[in-house]
């Protein structure tokens, strides 16, 4: 009798459990064989189907994120109208030297003299007009300095957009990644409620402790603290976005979408750096100030030369020897004398620049081989965790907890084997939503190492 007596609770408990589900889900009561384990598997989802959690329909994609940003960052905006002030500085470099003008008279009787005043009668008119002629192809050097200022605020206006695409990429990732923990930390408290239930009506039955039911019950904070911490990171990760893309969208009126995944394949690393090499803005700007360096080098030599000034002039009544020459031209040429090379410093200081360009030139292709190793060995690493996940602890933890749940609810586990099961389980599903979030994360630096997006 004392052998029987545990068995005639749990079958009371057993019915009443399944008299509580049955009038809670009435679609399960036509299912036969329907037991509380296959209730509480219908309300759980799995860390792999909180990834992939539908979308609001106004909901945007990276692609949509990305032409808002550019369309509207402040920032990025502001550094487009900087190039468009550097490209406005060629037209001022290619100015030709105006000629100057000048008009002139003298010879005008202020005061009588032996009772004679003829103020005009003597007057002598002069109009002049001169022209500086630049010589060594000056303004041709100007020009082409200016181009290559040019192409080097676009250089850097690509890689300034190149460093804030990874932040508003990194801004998107922690939204989804917080978007997923949210959802699949609002199914696991479901899911622990009704393990709550559950529990209640065992206790009613006389099946569990008072103590027990207490400690099931107070182990509840810890889910309704990860969901509240959760929704604050989905909020923070929203906000966040909105601010790169200037919205003022409200948060609950604010969505995103788009894949929370990992891919196990990787380009070769040789192949990914080369296309570094080629596509960086950075390095490509180091490569246009050498060039800029070089045609700053060519116009401080051009500038050492001398310019003369051409000047003619037309005189109306001069005092001249030729009583007859009432209306008289004249010619004149200006060249200054270069005894001191007043330009010798400017052209020292532009043959430095070069050797300097160069340098940071060779800085910068070292910079780019040390992002692309680092970033794909990151990448590689979290991908080498994520897979074993996906292959094996994913459902190990999810059979787990299954398993030691029905064996609690049938008497077959202790307590302390059941809530250790669901922690466990908790562990493993948040730490792989969490290596999703830094793979994606990983794949954004790559991407900005290599300079565009070679893992989508």
């Amino acid at each position: 009798m004392i052998r029987s007596k545990p068995l005639v609770y749990a079958s009371v408990s057993m019915c009443a459990l399944l008299c509580a589900f049955v009038s809670a889900l009435p679609g399960l009561a036509q299912q036969p064989g329907a037991d509380p384990s296959s209730v509480l598997q219908a309300g759980a989802i799995s860390a792999q189907e909180a990834s992939s959690a539908p979308a609001s329909p106004n909901a945007l994609t990276w692609d949509q994120v990305k032409a808002r940003f550019e369309a509207a960052n402040p920032q990025l905006k502001a550094d487009a109208l900087n190039v468009e002030e550097t490209r406005a500085q060629e037209i001022t470099a290619f100015l030709r030297p105006n000629p100057q003008f000048t008009f002139s008279e003298d010879g005008a009787q202020i005061a009588p003299h032996n009772g004679v005043w003829q103020p005009l009668n003597g007057v002598q008119e002069q109009t002049n007009v001169s022209y500086l002629i630049e010589r060594e192809h000056k303004r041709q050097l100007r020009l082409e300095a200016a181009k290559d200022a040019t192409h080097v605020a676009e250089s850097q206006h690509a890689d300034l957009e190149r460093n804030l695409l990874f932040n508003l990429r990194n801004a998107f990732v922690q939204t989804l990644q917080a978007k997923a923990v949210v959802r699949f930390a609002t199914a696991d408290i479901e899911y622990y409620d009704k393990i709550i239930e559950i529990s209640r009506n065992r206790f009613h039955a006389g099946d569990i402790a008072q103590v027990d039911l207490d400690r099931i019950e107070l182990q509840r904070d810890q889910y309704e603290s990860e969901l509240q911490t959760a929704l604050v990171n989905l909020r923070t990760a929203k906000i966040q976005l909105l601010q790169f893309l200037n919205d003022r969208t409200p948060v609950e009126q604010f969505d995103i979408t788009g894949p929370f995944d990992f891919s196990p394949a990787l380009n070769d690393l040789d192949q990914v750096r080369q296309t570094a090499l080629d596509t960086r803005p950075d390095l490509r700007a180091a490569l246009q100030q050498i060039e800029q360096s070089k045609a700053s080098h060519k116009l401080a030599q051009a500038n050492g030369s001398t310019d003369p000034t051409l000047s003619g002039w037309w005189t109306h009544n001069g005092s001249f020897n030729n009583p007859n020459a009432q209306d008289t031209l004249g010619l004149s040429v200006n060249i200054p004398l270069r005894i001191f090379d007043r330009n010798q410093g400017e052209k020292k200081r532009t043959q430095i620049d070069i050797d300097r360009s160069q340098q940071l030139t060779d800085q910068a292709r070292a910079q780019v081989f040390s992002d692309v190793d680092s970033s794909y060995a990151q990448v590689d690493s979290n991908v080498k965790l994520l897979e074993p996940y996906k292959a094996k602890y994913l459902a190990q933890s999810t059979r787990v907890r299954d398993t030691i749940t029905f064996a609690y609810q049938h008497g077959g586990a202790s307590l302390v084997d059941f809530l250790s099961a669901q922690s466990d389980y908790r562990t493993v599903q948040l730490t792989y939503l969490q290596l999703i979030g830094t793979y994606l994360t990983a794949a954004s630096q790559l991407n900005l190492a290599v300079g565009r997006e070679v893992i989508p």
